[in-house]
């Protein structure tokens, strides 16, 4: 088998190729584990690789270890079920079988609308974060259970999407930006006025979020921006608490910044001359194992977002 003396192998794939291997099917691996079913089989692969054999033969019916298999079970099952004493006796006293849900979003609206609920879940969650094409790859491979995402991918049908609200894009300030000259062209609807004396103003954009900027301008002025933004930042929530108290302009989704302008560390400027919405959808597998934790957190957005669609 290979051997590799600088690195070591994932030990959950040892407690998925273990699980197989005293269920006999994915499935019920998968459900001994509490994971998904295409999350085993990438574990499986994974291992299968590294090792450079063939661990099982794959029927309709049931996974057959081969003899590479069985010799594999045989060296790591005792060192597995030591461990998984050591666990028992060593960790916290908690709920036994307690789920664990994965799910993917951007950043800022974790922090906006699920980080204030964590402590109070019944359940393990782990989320990851990234861009909506990324998550939505990791949700269709089993990865994730559940993606929040402005963007619906119709090419596979692995996954199901429920629309549950709408982001708007808006204009915002610093609340120490000076706005007569620009509520003044928006007001009038001196557009050519407007784009001039938006371009005169320091700008904040983020990396991730660029093409709010682009389509935001595109959308009221039919063209497309020709200048950068002055500071283009990580992302939404660097460019929100840049912005509080300060000076320059920035465009935002509006929920993100409820409390800002609420607490006046920012100041709402144009939701547009045209409206720039995004639809949110709810990205989940057609095969959701844990429907009610995932149901929970979709109540928390319902929630905290409305209904606006």
């Amino acid at each position: 088998m290979h051997n590799n003396n600088y690195s070591m192998v994932n030990l959950e794939w040892y407690r998925t190729f273990v699980a197989i291997y005293d269920n006999n099917t994915l499935t019920k691996a998968a459900q001994s584990l509490y994971t998904s079913q295409p999350g085993v089989s990438l574990h499986l692969n994974a291992l299968e690789a590294y090792v450079g054999r063939k661990l099982f033969e794959r029927t309709s019916r049931k996974m057959i270890p081969t003899e590479e298999g069985k010799q594999l079970y045989n060296f790591i099952i005792d060192p597995l079920e030591k461990l998984a004493q050591a666990e028992q006796h060593f960790k916290k006293t908690s709920k036994e079988h307690v789920p664990s849900v994965h799910i993917g979003m951007c950043t800022e609206t974790f922090q906006a609308i699920l980080e204030p609920e964590i402590a109070h879940f019944s359940f393990n969650l782990v989320a990851k974060f990234g861009n909506h094409k990324e998550l939505i790859k990791d949700l269709n491979n089993g990865l994730l259970d559940l993606v929040i995402t402005p963007q619906v991918n119709n090419k596979t049908t692995l996954v199901d999407y429920e629309a549950f609200s709408k982001e708007t894009i808006v204009l915002v300030a610093g609340y120490k930006t000076k706005i007569e000259e620009i509520s003044k062209s928006i007001s009038a609807k001196q557009m050519i006025a407007l784009e001039e004396v938006l371009k005169g103003n320091v700008w904040y954009s983020a990396s991730n979020e660029m093409h709010h900027f682009n389509r935001f301008w595109f959308d009221n002025f039919k063209k497309r921006p020709n200048f950068k933004p002055n500071y283009i930042l990580p992302n939404i929530g660097s460019v929100i608490r840049s912005l509080r108290g300060n000076e320059g302009l920035a465009v935002v989704p509006d929920f993100l910044v409820e409390n800002e302008l609420r607490e006046k560390q920012l100041k709402l400027i144009w939701k547009g001359e045209v409206v720039v919405d995004n639809t949110l959808y709810f990205a989940t597998r057609t095969d959701l194992q844990f429907k009610k934790e995932v149901d929970t957190i979709k109540t928390i957005f319902k929630s905290r977002m409305g209904n606006k669609l």
